[in-house]
């Protein structure tokens, strides 16, 4: 049931009426049930006399008592009134002060902004806009008039930049419109004509058939009072103070409404005798008796009309109240009805055209139009100012949002991982976005996908884009596959500036005295020397205690101008985002500038860089700045490490990749959402998409306190590769680093890729697959099943519920299914479910997605492989036997030298990121299935103090892909005419 909707037929008070012999209040009811097809009126009944059959509660005790209702339920649900004021109008004032006190006692927060008198229409505008967008905002009231140099125009102007959400006055030419319709209904009705008939209906008076007559056209209260006796079946006339023979037609209203603005203008010969009489006037009239010289009347003679009239408002004491008291009704609705729109978090799904014959990937994606990316930001409830638009389909969200929703319980956090990859592959993005859309498009519930972003070296490689496939993908597929928001470019400006620096510091220290060097360092400009901030940081951590750079002694300056970078040490290559293998090794320095400063070095791929590992790791900006300044590029002849910052570069840095740390918002064929954050291989580095697009993900997917269970949302985060690669990573360092605790994994098989692990015939590139891998084989099918049970176990380790996804081809036996099924539930998965998402969309992963939902029911038995505190060594020798199912390792001496210098730098206590070949549990990619009898050779252990973790070379693992005979990029091309691109996949 729609919040507001209970309050219907509760009773309220202080309505003020004046009948034949006296003025006494009244008491209606306020209801918010249909009142002939308009759910704002319904009232109960009064006797004649004008007391109230039922006594009911006053219109600001309800309004109080259902605030308190719904706080005891959900705590953190809190109307709140903003006034705008321009000026210090003294009547103004008194109207504001009531408000402002009617809110206060019945539990509405109230903001009063106030502005100069003359302040200009823009200025005004720009205030409401802002509390537009303000989500602790319910409704929003721009008292008029504004300054007396803004006229009609205007106010006109300001009145239509409110939100029609929540204009709890009712003055937007929306709800005014609306109201004008039979065939609609408005958000709100203003308050003031919706109090006329809330006192009409009090008297007890039919309402159907009687004559109407309204005196007075504006929007704010004559054009709405006439539509409302309308909606009620009067038969009303409408008059203004141009209208001839007044006093005729007046004679013959059962129910007469002035809001004409003439004091005393109605007389009481114009009134019909018994008939009612509403006075909405206010004017002022000179009154010597009184302090301020004037008194408030109305339109109504009152002395004259209260002898003809059955009953009639006085002014003041009438209307009044019963507006301010409706204000606060319908600043009510309008919390409770921005409270539920919030929660309900409802994605509109984008309809699928399923051709029988698949289609390719790209013209799939190319024939989708995917919807407008503020659109989908709405849906999914981020705010107008958290979205940072990067043309029509893709945006970045501001961090705030995480602050905003901090109070929210996360939603349902599965890592989708896979069994060990083969060159058929798995489908595990393709599964990932398959599941997104089921749980999204198809059970309505909140999902997020959140996926790295790809390389280049893939896209224009051998594997091919990272978008999904067949009716599961990202869409814009090309922008998803290309520069999507320019992150990657971010990452290697950064990381190629660092490798400029570190090589320029080197240049400059072999090539000048200690004397220059410090001068030029700390020059003197305009007679003042002064350390730059980062300067002070190496000072301290020299452990100097010195500000002036003049105070320095000579030792002190020799320590803090030279780092003294031993070249054996550095660790720290240049990268570019191409599989570009004739740059793994290079000679620098050649040309004669450089005085014979030649060392050699190389390139790894641009998502190899320890600035890609520091942005999927970092939890917010101030991190993101201690990580990149905290990055180890080497050690110096003395044994201490050199950081970034040490350099003088970590600053830089931060502002390089001040925008890559945003997430990036995109979505799925279907319109679900997805989050594309950051692309660490997970051979090389972590292999997960960043922390903050996951932290931010489960946020939206969040509950409220007091929110039902099947109100909870899901994310679903990719690890790279097979589980224990990117799964494995990404619980031993990615949820060490942020907190959260998965609920479960789904570990995607496939009956081909289980087949090559069962033994199954090489594939060749361009070669036509063996029947093995198109037939039914169930013996080849059965050993293979024996790495998708050891990933299971693997996953069992860390406490995690298991779900199977088999991502069925067209050629597989329902016998073959079957086998993988029930082989993976007696290896300890907690479910296994067919999936047929590439050729069906989310519909053909709905089994799956149920699957998940029921299996992630209760709470996380989470848990880490190892323990932080435990020596490096012992460390690599738990995952490479707990996960790879080793005998043992072996390091080499370089290994053993490096493990020793990193315990003594004091980072021993880092968590461990393998990078191993991910084709095999073992180091070679030729040990298919679940290899025994096998020990691991540690070839180097490497630092990455910025990212957090240390990260061990197995066997001849490559920092840089290449590219073979004939790589993707032969298939890509643009479409000249449209501009679209060819080939991708």
């Amino acid at each position: 049931m729609v919040l507001g909707q209970t309050l219907a037929n509760r009773g309220f008070a202080n309505q003020y009426f004046t009948s034949l012999d006296k003025a006494f209040s009244w008491h209606a009811a306020l209801g918010l049930s249909d009142l002939d097809g308009c759910p704002h009126f319904n009232l109960c009944s009064h006797s004649k006399n004008g007391r109230s059959k039922d006594h009911r509660r006053s219109i600001r005790n309800e309004v109080a008592e259902r605030i308190k209702s719904l706080q005891s339920q959900h705590p953190r649900f809190q109307p709140q009134l903003a006034i705008v004021q321009a000026g210090e109008r003294p009547d103004s004032n008194v109207y504001v002060r009531m408000k402002a006190r009617a809110a206060e006692e019945v539990g509405i927060k109230f903001k009063h902004i106030t502005l100069p008198e003359e302040a200009e229409v823009d200025e005004v505008v720009e205030v409401v806009q802002k509390l537009n967008d303000d989500p602790d905002i319910s409704g929003i009231l721009v008292q008029l008039p504004l300054g007396s140099h803004v006229g009609s125009v205007g106010e006109s102007e300001v009145t239509e930049a409110v939100s029609p959400e929540k204009d709890v006055d009712g003055f937007h030419a929306y709800n005014i419109g609306h109201l004008a319709s039979r065939a609609s209904n408005p958000l709100f009705i203003p308050c003031t004509p919706a109090g006329v008939l809330r006192l009409l209906e009090s008297t007890g008076v039919t309402i159907t058939g009687a004559n109407a007559v309204v005196l007075g056209r504006s929007d704010i209260v004559g054009s709405p009072v006439a539509a409302l006796l309308r909606s009620r079946d009067a038969t009303v006339t409408q008059c203004h103070s141009h209208t001839k023979n007044l006093p005729e037609i007046v004679k013959n209203a059962d129910i007469v409404v002035s809001a004409i603005g003439k004091p005393h203008y109605v007389q009481g010969s114009w009134i019909k005798p018994g008939a009612i009489v509403i006075d909405v006037g206010t004017n002022y009239i000179p009154d010597a008796t009184k302090k301020s010289g004037q008194r408030l009347v109305g339109d109504v003679d009152f002395e004259s009309a209260r002898q003809i009239a059955s009953h009639i408002t006085p002014v003041p004491g009438g209307v009044g109240p019963m507006t301010v008291a409706l204000l606060m009704v319908n600043t009510l609705k309008a919390a409770e009805r921005q409270w539920e729109e919030d929660r309900s978090r409802r994605v509109k799904p984008l309809k699928l055209d399923i051709k029988e014959k698949v289609p390719s990937d790209i013209d799939i994606a190319m024939a989708q139009t995917p919807k407008p990316i503020a659109q989908l930001a709405h849906e999914i409830g981020l705010l107008h100012d958290e979205l940072e638009n990067y043309g029509k389909y893709k945006a970045k969200v501001e961090l705030s949002v995480l602050d905003r929703l901090a109070h929210r319980k996360d939603g349902k956090y599965i890592v989708i991982s896979g069994i060990t990859p083969t060159p058929l592959g798995e489908g595990k993005s393709t599964t990932t976005v398959g599941l997104a859309q089921a749980l999204g498009a198809h059970l309505r519930r909140p999902a997020f996908a959140c996926v790295r972003q790809p390389s280049q070296g893939p896209t224009f490689g051998i594997k091919g884009g990272a978008a999904g496939g067949g009716y599961s993908q990202v869409i814009p597929m090309d922008e998803f596959n290309l520069h999507l928001t320019g992150d990657i470019h971010a990452v290697t400006a950064a990381n190629n500036l660092l490798a400029a620096a570190l090589d320029a510091r080197m240049f400059h220290e072999a090539t000048q005295s200690d004397k220059a060097l410090y001068n030029r360092l700390v020059p003197t400009k305009k007679g003042k020397r002064e350390f730059a901030p980062l300067m002070l940081k190496r000072l301290k951590k020299l452990g100097i205690d010195k500000t002036d750079p003049n105070e320095l002694t000579q030792e002190e300056i020799t320590r803090f101008a030279r780092l003294d970078v031993d070249p054996d040490t550095i660790t720290w290559n240049r990268v570019i985002d191409v599989n570009d293998r004739f740059l793994r090794k290079i000679t620098i320095g050649q040309n004669p500038t450089e005085q014979g400063q030649e060392r050699v070095t190389g390139f790894d791929i641009a998502v190899a860089s320890e600035c890609m590992a520091v942005l999927a790791l970092t939890t917010d900006l101030a991190d993101m700045r201690r990580r990149l300044g905290s990055m180890v590029v080497a050690t110096s002849k003395h044994g201490d490490p050199i950081t970034a910052d040490d350099i003088g570069v970590g600053g830089a840095l931060a502002v390089l990749m001040k925008d890559a740390i945003k997430p990036n918002l995109m979505q799925t064929l279907e319109g679900t959402p997805v989050f594309v954050h950051a692309g660490p291989f997970a051979n090389i580095a972590h292999g997960n998409s960043s922390i903050l697009a996951d932290r931010v993900a489960l946020k939206l997917a969040g509950t409220e306190e007091g929110d039902s269970p099947d109100r909870v949302g899901y994310v679903l985060t990719e690890g790279g590769f097979g589980a224990d690669m990117g799964m494995e990573k990404f619980c031993d360092i990615k949820c060490r680093v942020s907190g959260l605790k998965p609920d479960a994994t789904v570990i995607v098989a496939t009956t081909r890729a289980l087949k090559m692990h069962g033994g199954g015939p090489e594939v060749t590139p361009g070669k036509p697959l063996h029947d093995t891998y198109t037939k039914e084989d169930l013996v080849t099918l059965e050993e293979g099943c024996k790495n998708l049970v050891k990933h299971i176990e693997n996953s069992r380790k860390f406490g995690l519920k298991v779900i199977v996804a088999i991502n069925r081809f067209a050629s597989d036996t329902p016998a073959e299914l079957e086998l993988i099924r029930n082989k993976a539930l007696a290896g300890g998965a907690d479910a296994a479910v067919v999936s047929n998402h590439w050729a069906e969309g989310g519909a053909g992963a709905r089994a799956l997605a149920e699957a998940v939902v029921t299996t992630c029911e209760g709470e996380s038995n989470f848990k880490f492989l190892y323990d932080l505190n435990l020596p490096i060594e012992k460390k690599i020798e738990i995952i490479a036997k707990e996960i790879y199912g080793a005998d043992g390792i072996e390091l080499s001496e370089l290994a053993q030298k490096q493990v020793e210098t990193y315990t003594r730098q004091g980072f021993s206590n880092l968590p461990i990121c393998m990078a191993k070949t991910q084709y095999s549990f073992s180091h070679d990619p030729k040990l298919k299935n679940v290899p025994t009898g096998f020990t691991i050779p540690i070839r180097a252990v490497r630092l990455s103090a910025g990212a957090g973790f240390l990260y061990p070379l197995l066997g001849d693992m490559q920092t840089m892909p290449g590219l073979g005979t004939r790589p993707g990029f032969w298939e890509v091309d643009i479409d000249t005419e449209t501009g679209r691109p060819i080939g991708l996949f």
